[in-house]
């Protein structure tokens, strides 16, 4: 069963808003950053993945942010035009700011690790006046990230995109995205990540990011049931618990949980599996499917992005999953 159901009317499938960033991820893998000499550039932040893995499954995509007025912040905004991503509410700052660089360390397909660099990001520059309503309106699905939370103005014009989807009937999907190197406090963050949960229909999150959201609640079993339950009693009508190797499990209204299958793949690294999942997962709901098999998709393509060196570039097409899906079945792709 699908619980989720999507405003028909409206002319845009996806909009994000958050996170646009450089990832520069490290050409010699298998070796620490210390070591590393040469990195490849890409477009990176969470949201800006998932609306990129959106837009290549097909999706009508918008993105809400704000792009420093340099050589990075242009790549940005080209990349993800070429990619068919509306850039209207993308915003160029005019203070200053730089573009968030984020380094990637590969040392093994599961030791990896990623060097911020966030002083005056321009991304977190974005005001509550520079978010488009209209775009909001005519958006069938909003995406929110938690990294767009950590600080003033951005904070501000996250929530007022959330009042903006409220009153428009726009669905929200709240990626928690927890860095904590971004937040003062595990309790700032913990508060601000709540009043934006309360309004969200879909929340996804790693048992971590949801135990920190719990600082203040009574859960030291982390029991996910007790974690899903309480956003019931708000918007949310689906909520994401994943554990890493383990599994996700997703929980609903009704008290139901489900879990998907998931797939062998030939790690390079870890990083960009969750916004690939989320793509995934989103697309699938999107499409009418159910809970699991939107979340066994969602599963493939977050597959292929850890099977290769980028995270943005190695969004899959719909093809792509399913073609991945029907190797793992025949065991042309097993582990490794």
């Amino acid at each position: 069963m699908n619980p989720i159901s999507f405003p028909a009317d409206k002319p845009l499938d996806f909009a994000a808003i958050g996170r646009l960033c450089i990832d520069l991820n490290a050409n010699e893998i298998n070796r620490p950053m210390e070591e590393t000499m040469t990195f490849t550039k890409y477009v990176g932040g969470s949201p800006a993945n998932i609306a990129i893995g959106m837009a290549r499954l097909g999706r009508q995509t918008a993105f809400i942010g704000k792009i420093a007025d340099d050589q990075m912040g242009r790549f940005i905004s080209g990349y993800l035009r070429r990619n068919g991503i509306d850039t209207a509410n993308v915003v160029t700052d005019r203070t200053g700011a730089v573009t968030g660089l984020a380094f990637t360390e590969i040392k093994s397909p599961t030791d990896c690790s990623i060097l911020m660099y966030r002083d005056n990001a321009a991304d977190l520059k974005l005001t509550a006046g520079e978010v488009s309503e209209d775009l909001i309106a005519q958006a069938k699905l909003l995406l929110i990230s938690g990294t767009a939370l950590a600080a003033s103005p951005s904070r501000e014009a996250v929530f007022q995109a959330l009042s903006y989807a409220r009153k428009h009937g726009t669905v929200v999907a709240f990626d928690l995205d927890y860095r904590p190197y971004t937040w003062k406090s595990k309790e700032e963050t913990a508060v601000y990540y709540n009043l934006a949960a309360e309004k969200c229909d879909i929340i996804l999150g790693t048992r971590e990011e949801f135990d920190m959201m719990e600082t203040f609640d009574g859960n030291p079993a982390h029991d996910d049931r007790v974690t899903a339950s309480k956003w019931f009693d708000y918007a949310a009508r689906i909520v994401i618990i994943k554990h890493g190797k383990d599994g996700s499990i997703a929980y609903t209204r009704d008290g139901a949980s489900h879990r998907a299958r998931s797939f062998p793949a030939k790690v390079i690294k870890t990083f960009g599996a969750g916004d690939s999942y989320a793509a995934g997962f989103l697309h699938g709901l999107m499409e009418g499917w159910t809970i699991e098999r939107s979340m066994e998709f969602g599963s493939a393509a977050a597959c292929i992005v850890i099977s290769s060196h980028s995270c943005s570039d190695a969004m899959p097409t719909a093809d792509q999953v399913l073609r991945y899906m029907e190797d793992c079945n025949s065991g042309k792709i097993t582990a490794g």
